[in-house]
């Protein structure tokens, strides 16, 4: 049985301006997703279509602002809207941890449905350009949360190998080091899929189709193994709201899916 390290949050400590791991994650996120992006606007029908490294600047600049403002919105309104609406100044301090992924993920998209209108360009075009190179953020993301000891997983058996006791739990229990699976599945190996399937052209929405029932069916089985921030109303604790807005986006993307294989919008 595993102890958590007890990392220090702060990774660079200058006179009164201290670096956090977790807001470290985010920058990194954000330098690997721009060179991801540089990599997909060269592929031949990219180039075709008119993408320059400018539209990768102005993407980024807007996807931020979608992934910040609306990470910390949804996990304000879906999981702790009592605690923050108790201490709202708690909302601004992001650097703690507490982002929410579908809040940031409907931020995103009103970002990109945004930016598709200023640009003239179709919505779909654009969430597929984008949706291969956003896991590995993801994946820093639950590196950031294993770093802060926090989304722990629910208890496992002493058996288990790599079973982790979290003393920020505030109990010597053993538990499943669930950011890690989220980070190897809904980071890593949706990474690997979205970008081996975004490497010839698909019909327009595929790729967005396939990010969203990627993470939703990853994420939702994850969701077994990691203690629920919330347990959904009205099931009867068989599902965690984080399940429940999973099967949402699995549903959605079925939909896109769907719809891009009838219009056959391009082969």
């Amino acid at each position: 049985m595993l102890v958590h390290p007890q990392f220090d949050p702060v990774a660079l400590q200058i006179g009164p301006l201290a670096i956090h791991w977790y807001g470290l994650m985010y920058l990194v996120a954000f330098g690997v997703f721009f060179a991801l992006m540089k990599r997909r606007i060269a592929m031949p029908w990219h180039v075709a279509e008119g993408w320059t490294t400018r539209d990768i600047d102005d993407l980024l600049f807007v996807g931020v602002l979608g992934v910040v403002v609306g990470g910390r919105l949804g996990e304000v309104l879906f999981y702790e809207p009592m605690k923050y609406w108790a201490q709202p100044l708690e909302i601004f301090k992001v650097w703690k941890g507490g982002m929410s992924f579908h809040g940031g993920l409907l931020g995103v998209i009103v970002a990109m449905a945004w930016f598709a209108h200023s640009r003239k360009r179709s919505f779909f075009e654009v969430t597929d350009l984008v949706a291969p190179c956003v896991p590995t953020g993801l994946l820093a993301g639950r590196i950031g949360n294993f770093i802060n000891g926090e989304l722990w997983g629910r208890p496992a058996s002493g058996d288990l190998p790599w079973a982790m006791v979290f003393p920020q739990a505030g109990d010597a229990i053993a538990r499943h080091p669930s950011q890690l699976y989220q980070g190897l599945t809904e980071g890593l190996l949706l990474f690997l899929l979205l970008w081996w399937y975004g490497a010839k052209p698909r019909a327009r929405g595929q790729i967005s189709a396939c990010f969203l029932i990627g993470y939703g069916g990853m994420r939702f089985f994850t969701e077994f193994f990691r203690n629920p921030d919330h347990f959904d109303f009205g099931l009867h604790g068989l599902l965690t709201q984080g399940q429940t807005l999973c099967l949402l986006m699995v549903g959605a993307g079925l939909a896109i899916l769907a719809w891009s294989r009838r219009a056959g919008a391009r082969a």
